[in-house]
């Protein structure tokens, strides 16, 4: 499969999840989730295409409630008392609903079990899907990301500031709003290219917009609670990823990931913060390659010329 396929739409639990793949079908399945209130643009075609290249076949998707999967509008918008107490009762779905949309993707394109990676939610939504799935997870790759322990990984306030203000109401205010937010949360040592960044934050806002699913998924996360106890029971191959100048998921985030989980390895990349640089790319890349190998792949070998 020569480059991302078109977009489809898998009926999951109820609901549609929109996803494009690349690589060959009979490749090693990869699953990338993406985090809180980010399309799977945000994977990027040619990383994606990297992926691809070591042999694997990768799926990146639209969470529910973002891009062109089901927005669950009629759930309503949640109070923010209950999303800052993370109270259970009022969400309208928790983490676990998510990975359960994960794992009927597979169903949906005949994959028994996959390697997952996982970015900011996603590695939520990853970690998840271990504990509750294991039979479905290869090996996971967990960026960005934490345990769902209020005592590690909290964000800065100014980061924090950002996920919470007013939602903007055009494309131009939207475009503004996401470089303003990178140029806190982003890589000091990797500055974003804003030409692209300006680009992909119009292609998303013209794809879909919908700040009311954004506000959902924060509730999913702080309602789904610590998984640190659970993460202790994993038994697979895991890697962390965490940047040293992370402001939205602090650096103690991935340290108590990697502490939790019995034989993880943690990879702390030197002034990275809650982005994926493009400099960076082939750590990523060769991370998750790893990963998989130790749970048995064997990447692609590339033919001497």
């Amino acid at each position: 499969m020569a480059g991302l396929s078109e977009e489809r739409l898998a009926p999951v639990n109820g609901i549609e999840i929109a996803y494009q793949e690349v690589g060959e079908r009979d490749g090693e399945p990869l699953l990338l989730v993406m985090g809180l209130g980010t399309q799977m643009l945000a994977w990027d075609e040619q990383f994606c295409e990297l992926l691809a290249g070591k042999g694997f076949r990768v799926v990146r998707f639209d969470n529910r409630d973002i891009g062109h999967s089901t927005m669950l509008d009629a759930a309503g918008t949640p109070k923010r008392a209950d999303l800052f107490l993370g109270r259970r009762g009022s969400a309208a779905y928790l983490l676990s609903d998510m990975a359960a949309d994960t794992v009927g993707l597979m169903d949906h394109l005949g994959i028994p079990s996959a390697h997952i990676a996982g970015a900011s939610m996603g590695g939520m939504i990853g970690q998840t899907l271990a504990i509750e799935h294991a039979e479905r997870v290869r090996s996971l790759v967990s960026i960005m990301s934490t345990t769902g322990s209020r005592r590690v990984g909290t964000p800065t306030l100014k980061s924090f500031g950002l996920m919470l203000a007013k939602a903007p109401r055009s494309r131009d205010e939207f475009v503004e709003r996401i470089v303003k937010t990178f140029s806190v949360i982003g890589s000091p040592a990797y500055p974003a290219d804003q030409t692209r960044l300006r680009q992909m934050a119009g292609e998303m806002y013209e794809r879909s917009h919908n700040p009311r699913g954004v506000l959902r998924q924060m509730h999913a996360i702080s309602a789904s609670g610590d998984r640190t106890a659970a993460l202790r029971k994993l038994d697979l191959p895991v890697t962390v990823i965490h940047g040293t100048r992370d402001p939205l998921v602090r650096p103690s985030g991935g340290r108590a990931t990697a502490r939790a989980i019995p034989g993880a390895r943690l990879r702390v990349v030197e002034g990275m913060g809650h982005d994926l640089p493009r400099e960076i790319w082939p750590v990523f890349t060769d991370e998750i390659a790893a990963t998989a190998s130790r749970a048995g792949w064997q990447p692609r070998v590339k033919q001497p010329a």
